[in-house]
């Protein structure tokens, strides 16, 4: 139904596209937990509407799509009353990927509100398997003619281009995660929902390393609904190495830099 790893195609690598919002309706109004996949030669996970689409495929076939990051897999599952749980093992025997659906939300002790501007990082490194960030976007999109990047969230090393960036970009005010690689290499782009020119807006975005590319995702505060930002990358976050230094409401270049251009915006994290 949804692309993966950027392959693409209606009626070669996708359902005919004039089918795929209403069947995707059928199973989200159905509550649908998962959708289970096969044909792209990959392991891929990722959530719309709050139900998942899961691919497995590849029992042997010589070549992965791409090759060099898909592997040969067998996939681990539990279903029970409390969702879906799996693993995903290479044939080597090691876990390479591995989820728990439906998300759990975090304890309400554990929010904390960044102040706007430049800040020491909360935390630094690698986000440890089994765990994940949750951020709270809160404030008012600009009013029309704004098609300039506004940053809401930045983390980045002095020096150096950084290696994530949450904002606004376009004049659609489309909400995108840039995610840096290798020094050398493009970053890829991952495209969240556009905010209607001076609407408010509370919006959860949470990062899941995971779940491999499906594995950033939002949903409206208040709905238990997520969905995977879209992207054509076939990495997700698992080898983000989080900086030192974050920047809430403008770039790193200071206060002016890709600065939030809309009103009371306000971040949280769990």
């Amino acid at each position: 139904m949804f692309p993966i790893n950027g392959f693409t195609g209606t009626y070669q690598r996708e359902i005919g596209h004039e089918y795929a919002r209403p069947f995707w309706d059928i199973l989200v109004n159905a509550n649908v937990l998962a959708y289970l996949c096969s044909h792209i030669l990959a392991f891929d996970v990722q959530a719309h509407r709050g139900v998942l689409q899961i691919c497995t495929a590849g029992a042997g076939t010589a070549h992965r799509m791409p090759e060099g990051v898909e592997y040969l897999h067998c996939v681990q599952a539990a279903l029970d009353e409390e969702g879906l749980r799996y693993q995903v093992l290479d044939i080597d025997g090691v876990v390479r990927e591995r989820m728990e659906w439906p998300l759990c939300d975090p304890d309400p002790a554990v929010w904390r509100e960044l102040p706007l501007g430049e800040i020491e990082a909360p935390f630094s490194g690698c986000v440890e398997s089994g765990r994940r960030i949750e951020l709270r976007l809160v404030g008012q999109s600009a009013a029309t003619d704004v098609a300039s990047a506004q940053t809401i969230f930045t983390a980045f090393a002095p020096g150096s281009i950084a290696p994530f960036w949450l904002g606004l970009r376009g004049p659609k005010q489309t909400l995108t995660a840039i995610v840096g690689r290798e020094p050398g290499r493009s970053p890829s782009y991952w495209l969240g929902p556009d905010l209607p020119a001076g609407d408010g807006f509370d919006i959860h975005v949470t990062l899941y390393p995971d779940m491999g590319p499906g594995g950033l995702l939002y949903r409206d505060h208040g709905s238990p609904r997520w969905s995977s930002f879209t992207s054509a990358t076939a990495r997700g976050l698992e080898q983000l190495s989080w900086p030192q230094h974050w920047a809430i409401g403008h770039g790193q270049g200071g206060s002016e830099d890709r600065a939030f251009r809309g009103a009371a915006l306000s971040l949280l994290i769990a």
